[in-house]
């Protein structure tokens, strides 16, 4: 009987890679660069470095409780018992903290996950700018014809940006029919996306969506027509900014991919960091404008009107507290910037951990500084 039920599930598995990458691989994991058909974003010739402290800030010890009993650790063990594999702390231009572990190092490349999605945020900005979108009140199917669907007339560029689309997206990472695992593991997401439904009105309430950014990056690819989503990366921010390695965005399949852009940029920290240090100055880098500021103050400020709410805008998080805002991704992935504190922290890890919110973590380091 077991041998039977074994093969029932090999067959099964067989009919669907997606299906197949989920039994193998099981949950996204930071190294998932490697498993997956990617598009190779080039640094230029010269690289921005930031400049390094002589004294570098060190977190005083941190009290945590274990197993009932609280202690003290160093801000490096915290770190490491909460699956952190990179973090960096940087003010004024100046690298205050920076630290790699668990054989993670400086060139060590790690998954953005939905980070990813604050980076398409700023292209959807360079491609306004440069004409190849009209205006984020564009209906999707200005750019998307073959989604002739009535309800998706009614969608636009700035629903999608703000996950106010309407459409029917399931979110969960643990169930391998859903439409996350579909669109991590699948090799068509056009057709993946074509197969959504409109589940209520667009602009009508917030409903945190991957499928609205993967839509957004097909609008996006379509825009574009004569470049991939890579290229104009590559052209619009990661040579103007100097990055000091090469990146990858990972793709649905190898021949004729596009990029999976709800997630799968993959980098390093300290080019990570200079995303933030972009919309730190408003999208000025070293007197280019790179990102109109408009774009910038827009996609970073706190707007709840409409359905619009107050803590998430142009697939940016935003945090009252301290006016701060981030990219954030699954697993604890997070570029926070404060432009009070001028900080930018970076936290890269395995797993989110214990902490309860890497937000808090980096509200209260920049807080000291």
């Amino acid at each position: 009987m077991r041998k039977v039920i074994t093969l029932v599930l090999i067959c099964i598995l067989c009919q669907s890679c997606k299906l197949s990458r989920f039994a193998y691989y099981n949950f996204a994991n930071i190294t998932d660069h490697k498993i997956f058909p990617s598009r190779t974003i080039e640094k230029p010739t010269e690289a921005f470095h930031f400049s390094e402290a002589t004294k570098p800030f060190i977190q005083d010890s941190l009290s945590v409780t274990s197993n009932g009993v609280k202690k003290q650790i160093s801000f490096e063990e915290y770190l490491i018992a909460n699956k952190t594999v990179a973090y960096m702390v940087i003010q004024n231009d100046t690298i205050r903290y920076e630290n790699y572990f668990n054989n993670y190092q400086e060139e060590s490349i790690v998954n953005s996950f939905s980070m990813g999605k604050s980076v398409l945020s700023i292209l959807i900005g360079c491609a306004i700018k440069d004409g190849h979108i009209n205006s984020i009140n564009d209906p999707i199917t200005n750019y998307l014809p073959e989604l002739d669907n009535e309800d998706f007339k009614k969608i636009t560029i700035e629903h999608l940006l703000n996950m106010t689309s309407g459409l029917d997206f399931n979110e969960s990472y643990t169930n391998p029919f859903g439409d996350a695992a579909t669109f991590y593991y699948g090799t068509n997401l056009k057709k993946a996306v074509s197969n959504l439904k409109v589940a209520y009105e667009p602009g009508t309430r917030f409903k945190y969506s991957s499928g609205d950014s993967q839509v957004l990056g097909l609008v996006l690819d379509a825009a574009l027509q004569q470049q991939n989503i890579s290229e104009y990366l590559e052209e619009k921010i990661w040579k103007p900014l100097g990055m000091e390695y090469d990146a990858s965005w990972s793709l649905d399949r190898k021949k004729n991919g596009v990029e999976k852009t709800f997630c799968c940029l993959n980098a390093r920290a300290r080019d990570f960091a200079k995303i933030g240090r972009l919309y730190l100055n408003k999208g000025n880098w070293n007197g280019t404008q790179i990102v109109p500021k408009e774009w910038v103050e827009n996609s970073t400020k706190i707007d709840s009107s409409g359905a619009n709410v107050a803590y998430y805008q142009h697939q940016w998080w935003i945090n009252t507290k301290d006016n701060s805002f981030e990219a954030e991704g699954i697993l604890g992935q997070h570029i926070y910037v404060n432009p009070e504190k001028n900080v930018i922290i970076v936290r890269l890890g395995e797993k989110v951990g214990k902490t309860g919110s890497w937000t808090q973590v980096a509200q209260g380091l920049a807080a000291k500084l």
